[in-house]
């Protein structure tokens, strides 16, 4: 009885950032906020999720989180996860919630928060790291984890549990990622309103740290700033680094325009993700060849499980999946992991956004541009001084 849900708390979290951090050509001013749950089960263990908003209506996921997560209390935490993707489905289709959703807005975000703390508080039930967790189930507690509904087109139940049984036989090779560390790249070092010489001094401190491969935000009114920021950022981090342009949803950026914009700059490739609500939409994407880096979100989408579920979406397609960090990186190095070696993708590498990492219990480390494997127990969701009852 130890493992039993028996109440559900949220913070309405917000972290004000230094000026001209995480901005892009579509925000500014923002905070970096969490709308976060904390599930306690009647042992004292407690679960943490966390979904990310840019401040103002943060407070409304929160409402919608208290309203969703009434059904998980009072569940046994394993018997709630052996069959996750139904009660997912389940809350999707609120009959009453849903008219303000389904699978997008406040209320698929509110989810994304709900389902993240329920992983997160499994895992350290069981006294793992998420990603031992994820590798530790059978094909078919996978499969029983997501809800595939609206993708019975492309990605049926078997499907699934065909692509995961398929990888079996490489996992041990695979594994040795844990040793190694998951490669990462830099994305604060181009922040849409910072200057030149800080865009300069930035990259030449991450290019100190490790780091080999770059994302610069664009979209701005004058092409013209965009080129030259780009040239200036490629001179500076070399030849033989990667840098990747963001336009941040600046332009018309609808399936059909992906679609003609990747038919007119091929063999150029498009990334795009963090504001794609759900796995309907990537589906779309994917069948469209709209996309070619699947950047799937786990603070965005129905949380961990539908990360997985897009995951295996990119499997079937034959697409890396190279994800946005919402979360700053914390739950999602534990997915690439994941994805690497259950699903057989690419490790390319992960998004590195340091701005909340005092923030964190458990940070992330990225060493040498490299993030090394988390080794607590959970998702490290957990946030300083954000505990049940304070």
């Amino acid at each position: 009885m130890d493992d039993r849900i028996i109440s559900l708390e949220t913070r309405d979290v917000r972290f004000p950032l230094p000026e001209g951090a995480g901005s892009d050509a579509v925000h500014s001013g923002s905070d970096y906020a969490f709308a976060t749950s904390l599930l306690m089960t009647e042992g004292k263990k407690f679960g943490t999720g966390i979904v990310l908003t840019l401040g103002n209506g943060n407070q409304l996921v929160c409402r919608a989180i208290e309203m969703l997560a009434q059904e998980v209390i009072g569940r046994d935490v394993e018997e709630l996860m052996s069959n996750f993707g139904e009660i997912s489905r389940q809350l999707a289709n609120d009959p009453q919630l849903r008219w303000l959703g389904p699978h997008k807005g406040v209320v698929h975000l509110a989810l994304a928060s709900v389902t993240n703390a329920c992983f997160d508080l499994w895992a350290k039930l069981r006294g793992v790291p998420l990603w031992r967790l994820l590798l530790d189930l059978n094909p078919q507690q996978l499969v029983n984890l997501l809800d595939l509904s609206y993708l019975e087109d492309v990605l049926t139940s078997a499907d699934a549990l065909c692509i995961l049984e398929d990888q079996m036989s490489g996992r041990e090779a695979r594994e040795r990622i844990m040793q190694h560390g998951y490669p990462g790249y830099d994305t604060s070092v181009g922040w849409f309103q910072y200057g030149d010489d800080k865009v300069k001094s930035l990259a030449q401190q991450a290019l100190q740290r490790g780091f080999r491969a770059f994302k610069l935000k664009v979209g701005s009114e004058e092409g013209s700033r965009d080129l030259r920021r780009a040239f200036m950022l490629r001179e500076l981090a070399g030849s033989d680094a990667m840098i990747m342009l963001d336009a941040n949803q600046q332009w018309t950026d609808d399936i059909g325009a992906h679609k003609k914009l990747a038919d007119a700059i091929a063999p150029t490739r498009i990334a795009l993700g963090e504001h794609v609500p759900n796995r309907v939409m990537f589906k779309n994407m994917m069948q469209a060849g709209a996309v070619h880096f699947v950047q799937v979100d786990c603070t965005r989408v129905a949380g961990i499980s539908e990360f997985i579920t897009v995951s295996l979406l990119a499997r079937k397609f034959g697409l890396p999946v190279v994800p946005h960090v919402g979360d700053m990186g914390q739950i999602h190095q534990h997915l690439v992991l994941f994805n690497h070696v259950a699903l057989g993708h690419d490790a390319l590498f992960l998004e590195c956004i340091p701005h909340l990492r005092e923030h964190f219990v458990a940070p992330a480390t990225v060493q040498n541009g490299v993030y090394l494997t988390p080794s607590l127990p959970g998702s490290s969701s957990d946030l300083r001084g954000v505990t049940p009852g304070h």
